[in-house]
């Protein structure tokens, strides 16, 4: 027993037994100390577009990248395998970098451009300061321990190596195929049923964007084919009117309308709102197109757009924002007032129910105080714009016209007459913008629609109009319809009137 105690003894103090413990201690020691120095400094703050970035490493067993975008939610990709993952929080916008976005129409293009470059450069800087942080820590902590400078050197040999290796095992395990399949937390978890599959939408994007060229040389056809029908013929004086609503960032709206405005000889333009999704400042870049058009256009907000959105509008040098108001514009007097509501998240009130009462009153009270402010002006108003069709009722009596959108759906309807007043038409315009990016979404992507209205120059009544549609993706059809408006057109029954209609 005391022979077998005594050789234990000598191999315990042998000194292969000593090198595999200080092998062990020293391992130890720096990966500690890189776990310490990942923790405590593998961050870096780095510009992306016009955000501040915050990126960081930890260590990890399954790898992965999480995207933060506070107070949305965040974003998770299978980006990687481990043991390091990425935190990227997108923080705060840079003001100036924002303001120059929104001042210059390119600037979301060229600032997706370089968001690519932006991510790459981060990465690199965050690559490389955890690498420093990592060896830094380790050293410490074995001067700490060993208090020998070879032991420190030899610390900081082993922290390279572990967390140099880390790194390289998560890059040589990279799939690029992730970005297409995000897991979302929060309120991100809506973006799939508001972008749709991204790969489609863009897929069905670069189909509508080709057909584009076709397209604009069909409207020409039709104007030339339409102008002659011998049911209405516009006299050369006649006052010519388009009427566009809900482009919803649609980019292929604005060569249309521009192409119905030079063919057809529009005098102005009135847009009904949600000319964005969201209502964001980057957003407003997208409205600089509408001095291309190059007469006056008409606006008023939508439930998608903000107050914001209004401004950029009204920077534009033709552009007349109406918000409970009344202008005149070729001849035409124009009343007109933004929805009341920012709903930009809502696509459709939920399944199955209808408005709730506050909302009803909000789009009813719109309606009731622009019919207030028309009384009060003592002037007759020959045109009334709303958002939402069910702003209209109020204002039955107060003008022979309201135009409104929001429905995405073309209709026609005679408001309840008013005893002894004036017989009001509403014309509800379809969506100017196939409804954005949720129109490219559905299998059947909805028509660019717009019109044309027809007013005489003396009486200012509208005589005809004509409807375009500009055939969604995979179609290049395009059709208009040309209607003449039957002064003597009855009422509808009680009741048949516009109802509150769901956020969208």
């Amino acid at each position: 027993m005391s022979r077998s105690w005594h050789l234990l003894r000598r191999c315990v103090r042998s000194r292969v037994t000593r090198r595999t413990g200080f092998g062990l201690l020293m391992l130890s020691v720096a990966l500690t100390g890189v776990v310490l120095g990942v923790l405590l400094g593998a961050h870096t703050e780095n510009d992306v577009g016009p955000f501040k970035a915050e990126m960081s490493i930890v260590p990890s067993f399954i790898g992965d990248t999480e995207v933060a975008i506070p107070p949305l939610g965040s974003l998770h990709l299978d980006s990687h395998d481990g043991p390091a993952h990425l935190s990227v929080s997108l923080g705060s916008l840079d003001r100036s970098r924002t303001e120059a976005i929104i001042d210059d129409p390119a600037g979301i293009t060229r600032a997706s451009q370089t968001a690519v470059d932006d991510v790459k450069q981060g990465l690199i800087r965050l690559g490389m300061r955890t690498v420093s942080v990592a060896v830094l820590f380790s050293m410490a902590l074995a001067a700490l321990v060993f208090r020998n400078v070879r032991r420190v050197a030899w610390a900081g040999v082993l922290a390279l190596v572990i967390v140099g290796g880390s790194l390289g095992s998560a890059l040589a395990t990279v799939h690029p195929d992730s970005i297409e399949e995000p897991r979302y937390e929060g309120l991100l978890v809506n973006a799939p049923a508001v972008v749709g599959d991204a790969r489609r939408i863009a897929d069905d994007y670069n189909k509508y964007a080709a057909q584009l060229q076709a397209l604009v040389a069909n409207v020409s056809r039709i104007y030339t084919t339409v102008s002659g029908l011998p049911v209405y013929e516009p006299a050369e004086d006649t006052t010519r009117i388009l009427h566009v609503s809900d482009l919803h960032l649609n980019p292929t709206a604005w060569p249309m309308m521009r192409t119905v405005v030079e063919q057809f000889g529009i005098d102005a333009v009135i847009d009904t709102g949600d000319i964005t999704d969201w209502g964001s400042e980057p957003e407003a870049s997208y409205v600089a197109s509408i001095g291309l058009l190059k007469v006056p256009y008409v606006y008023i907000r939508g439930n998608h757009d903000s107050a914001a959105t209004g401004t950029a509008v009204a920077r534009q040098s033709n552009a007349i924002v109406l918000d409970n108001s009344i202008t005149t514009v070729a001849g035409m007097t124009i009343g007109g007032i933004g929805d009341p509501r920012f709903t930009p998240d809502k696509e459709t009130s939920p399944s199955g129910s209808g408005a709730s009462k506050q909302t009803i009153e909000q789009v009813i009270g719109a309606g009731e105080r622009l019919a207030a402010t028309i009384r009060e002006s003592h002037q007759p108003v020959d045109i009334a714009l709303v958002h939402d069709p069910a702003s209209a009722g109020a204002l039955s009596g107060t003008c022979p016209l309201v135009l409104a959108g929001h429905t995405h759906q073309r209709t026609v309807d005679v408001l309840p007459q008013v005893p002894g007043a004036t017989t009001t038409r509403l014309l509800v315009e379809g969506s100017t913008g196939g409804a954005g990016l949720r129109g490219l979404e559905k299998e059947e992507p909805l028509p660019l629609a717009m019109s044309v209205l027809y007013f005489d120059k003396d009486t200012r009544t509208l005589q005809a109009y004509d409807d375009i549609k500009v055939g969604g993706t995979g179609q290049s059809q395009v059709t208009l319809e040309r209607k003449v408006v039957d002064a003597d057109t009855p009422a509808p029954a009680e009741g048949q009137g516009p109802r509150p209609t769901p956020t969208r």
